[in-house]
């Protein structure tokens, strides 16, 4: 009997051990190493809502391989794992880039950029899109990112016949990208809004020609979107917004460029004589005018040993261009005084508060135009040289005022998308906070890569200073995953970001 006793027991601990957890084989899909689970949420049906991040939109433009990496296809990879269905993109037809009409490229769509190593400066690939502007494409897409949109945009009808992106998809001439969406009968979404609703004010420099989106009109239209999206029990998530001066664009051209080296192309010897010469003729009598009028905070003296800031005009200063014209007349003569008033009636050096944009950089030094300028003509010499002798126009540069406009719009917007987000039990990613992060010194420590918001180097943002790179793609598609997982149960691990790129060569294959 004790023998018998002694068998069972030893039979029992074999069959504990043998169905222990330590020799339950470990998911390598899964965040936790258990059985993949999609939790609370149902991915059988993901549809992507939201802007040029959502459609993967890099480099400048819109191309098939910068889609392929866009976060909501990396989402959809993982989905997936856990239920998840088909999900269609309306891919473009080639790597080049944005649009082209009877074999010409749309200038205004143009293709997206590549690092040249011989000069270390972004510029357009070689030739024209295969996706031509007046095409459509049939079927219903899971991708629901349209470069260019704001939020209102997303529940106009007819939008189709106003951007071409949402154009060459839309289920018809009248439908709306929200329409389209829950046609689809979606399980999940993911919306990602209102970037555009400041991003068009500040990549125009706050010229006025594309205005911030009313916080107040944002509210209603955001809340609508997040409403209708959620209705039926439907789970989704959210991201807000970041702030742009955490954004490459408005960060890597410093505000005082103008060195000795750079005002001489490399030459001391030259730079100090321009320098000089710069004093002489044009920053010494206006200081001197200036200093007449008590006016004492507009203009200084070039240095020959520190950095030099660039000329730019600011339209919320007092604008002094008839006391310029006055004071000058006796020395240069009437005709010359007025236009020297009226040239820099409301010209400053700018300032570290002054944020000046990616795209200004291959403007300074160059000759205004008779469109740039500001007063219907192209200066004369020596007043053509843009931010050097003469002033960098509203559309180049950001100051304080315009800054602090988009500033207070984003605060708004996102505190709107939190409520929504309460309000309907959605998943929220925090891209602002990601990006103060990125912004910082040490930015992020991420599968043995540190990731930054540096222009080129940080691994994060594409060659236009305001999208992703794959890799910065990929970053932020992880972002949503901790997201979702946190809110609705599931456990999914997410991607290497290592495994992508964080440039796109010259040719794509």
């Amino acid at each position: 009997m004790i023998k018998n006793l002694k068998w069972l027991f030893l039979v029992s601990v074999t069959f504990m051990a043998c169905n222990s957890d330590d020799d339950v084989a470990t998911v390598s899909d899964s965040s936790d190493g258990l059985p993949l689970t999609s939790g609370q949420a149902n991915f059988s049906k993901y549809v992507a809502l939201g802007d040029s991040f959502a459609a993967g939109f890099s480099d400048n433009a819109l191309f098939k391989a910068g889609q392929t990496n866009a976060y909501p296809n990396i989402l959809a990879q993982q989905f997936a794992l856990a239920g998840g269905g088909a999900f269609t993109t309306p891919f473009m037809t080639d790597n080049l880039g944005g649009f082209s009409s009877g074999g010409v490229q749309v200038p205004s769509l143009g293709v997206r950029l590549y690092l040249d190593v011989a000069t270390s400066t972004p510029v357009p690939v070689s030739g024209v899109s295969g996706t031509d502007i007046s095409a459509r494409l049939t079927g219903a897409f899971s991708n629901l990112g349209i470069p260019g949109a704001k939020a209102t945009h997303l529940a106009l009808a007819g939008y189709a016949s106003a951007n071409p992106y949402f154009g060459r998809i839309a289920s018809s001439a009248s439908a709306t990208v929200l329409g389209d969406a829950l046609a689809q009968n979606p399980t999940f979404f993911s919306l990602w809004i209102g970037g555009n609703d400041v991003l068009g004010y500040a990549t125009s420099g706050g010229d006025g020609t594309n205005p911030i989106t009313d916080p107040a009109t944002f509210d209603t239209t955001y809340k609508n979107l997040a409403t209708e999206l959620s209705k039926s029990g439907r789970k989704g998530v959210v991201a807000n917004l970041p702030d742009i001066s955490t954004l490459p664009h408005f960060t890597t051209v410093p505000y005082n460029p103008l060195t000795i080296s750079v005002l001489g192309s490399g030459n001391a010897a030259v730079g100090i004589a321009t320098i000089n010469a710069l004093n002489t003729q044009l920053y010494g009598p206006l200081k001197g005018a200036l200093n007449y009028l008590g006016v004492t905070d507009r203009i200084e003296l070039l240095s020959l040993t520190a950095a030099n800031p660039l000329l730019i005009k600011d339209e919320t200063l007092t604008n002094l261009s008839a006391q310029l014209t006055a004071v000058l007349t006796p020395s240069v003569g009437a005709q010359t005084a007025a236009f020297y008033g009226t040239v820099f009636g409301q010209a400053r050096q700018a300032k570290a508060t002054d944020l000046v944009l990616l795209t200004t950089r291959a403007a300074i030094g160059t000759a205004p135009t008779a469109a740039n300028s500001g007063i219907g003509m192209a200066p004369p010499a020596p007043l053509d040289k843009f931010g050097i002798t003469y002033p960098l126009q509203d559309k180049f540069v950001l100051i304080p005022k315009e800054i602090a406009d988009i500033k207070t719009a984003t605060a708004a917007y996102n505190l709107t998308i939190k409520a929504a987000q309460e309000a309907n039990g959605l998943a929220l990613v925090d891209a602002d906070g990601l990006m103060k992060q990125l912004s910082t010194p040490n930015g992020i420590s991420v599968d043995g890569y540190t990731l930054t918001s540096t222009f080129v180097f940080g691994g994060v943002f594409s060659l236009d200073g305001v999208h992703p790179s794959a890799r910065g793609y990929a970053f932020i598609a992880n972002k949503f995953i901790e997201a979702i997982n946190a809110k609705y149960g599931s456990n999914l691990k997410g991607v290497d970001v290592g495994n992508y790129q964080t440039l796109y060569p010259k040719v794509i294959n």
